[in-house]
């Protein structure tokens, strides 16, 4: 059985430490892998997730100290969105006022409850109440009651010249259709995905282009089952698209290939296999630093040189 919608969505963070405690500490997502940027082993890869990391709850930082704040602009993902019980955004407005954390007025979109707020860096992202999400399995490990758990992606939202181009990719490649409109936005979704299943395209003709830095999404991974279906999207892209991938790269937990879609976004295909148990038992982790093979022989240059986490990272 094909599964398709968002795998995960990976952002440039500052500060390694503080981004670490915000999304344990305040939004009580699991740190499910604590390792490197394959190609950039001086600065950390750090994966948040449910307790397992499934496909569809997983958004990963590449920290670096001293980056500069980005700008948002046309061709960029706007806002990275998580599902909550429908009875949990009243508990979470309370949280962000507690915690100090910055956030806008609830508004209605397609007819369903978003809290949008802000990560230290700038980080654009939601909170949607999902009706029946409260009957579903949550991880947590105290630190945000498991009725009130983030229960993985509801969305993301992309700003784009136009939303033609970049919606035949995912109607016709990665498995979304187009389901409606709301006013500048259309809404694609993936039948039958109750996690990462939805993708808005908000056109805005004529805005900036995106200068990335802190709190910029740096790309958009979508699912394949595995290598086969990735593959026969990757051609797919190209017979109907005119779109070249990369090579595939092995990222030890999926395997990838990259590409610009038709709006300037990246946009990633990984694979559902092997998962984040490939290289660490499942009750721990996040819990040590683990690094390709390629890498390993380097592991104590590298590991003097990342950046102390502090006791978040227990």
């Amino acid at each position: 059985m094909r599964h398709h919608g968002i795998h995960h969505v990976t952002a440039i963070a500052g500060p390694a430490a503080r981004n670490l405690d915000f999304h344990t500490r305040v939004l009580g997502l699991r740190l499910v892998k604590k390792t490197v940027n394959f190609d950039d082993p001086g600065t950390y890869h750090l994966y948040y997730g449910d307790e397992t990391g499934a496909p569809g709850t997983i958004l990963t930082f590449f920290p670096w100290a001293q980056t500069a704040p980005g700008r948002l602009g046309v061709g960029e993902t706007q806002e990275t969105v998580f599902r909550v019980p429908e009875g949990s955004i009243g508990y979470w407005t309370h949280r962000f006022l507690e915690k100090g954390v910055a956030h806008e007025a609830i508004v209605k979109r397609f007819g369903e409850t978003v809290l949008s707020f802000k990560d230290p860096d700038g980080t654009r992202l939601a909170l949607v109440a999902v009706p029946g999400a409260a009957e579903e399995p949550a991880w947590s490990d105290g630190t945000v009651p498991a009725e009130h758990a983030i229960r993985g992606f509801h969305s993301v939202s992309l700003l784009l010249e136009e939303a033609g181009p970049t919606g035949g990719v995912l109607t016709d490649v990665l498995g979304f259709r187009e389901i409606g409109t709301e006013g500048s936005t259309t809404r694609f979704a993936v039948e039958g995905a109750a996690v990462g299943g939805i993708v808005d395209i908000r056109a805005v003709g004529g805005f900036l282009r995106p200068r990335p830095g802190a709190g910029s999404v740096h790309h958009v991974a979508f699912r394949a089952a595995d290598d086969a279906e990735e593959a026969a999207m990757v051609e797919r892209l190209r017979a109907n698209h005119g779109l070249a991938t990369t090579e595939q790269k092995d990222r030890n937990y999926f395997r990838s290939v990259y590409f610009r879609e038709p709006g300037h976004v990246l946009f990633e295909i990984a694979t559902d296999v092997p998962g984040f148990a490939a290289d660490e038992p499942a009750a721990e982790l996040g819990r040590s630093l683990k690094l390709p093979g390629f890498l390993e022989a380097h592991r104590r240059e590298i590991e003097a040189a990342l950046p102390d986490l502090g006791a978040t990272a227990a």
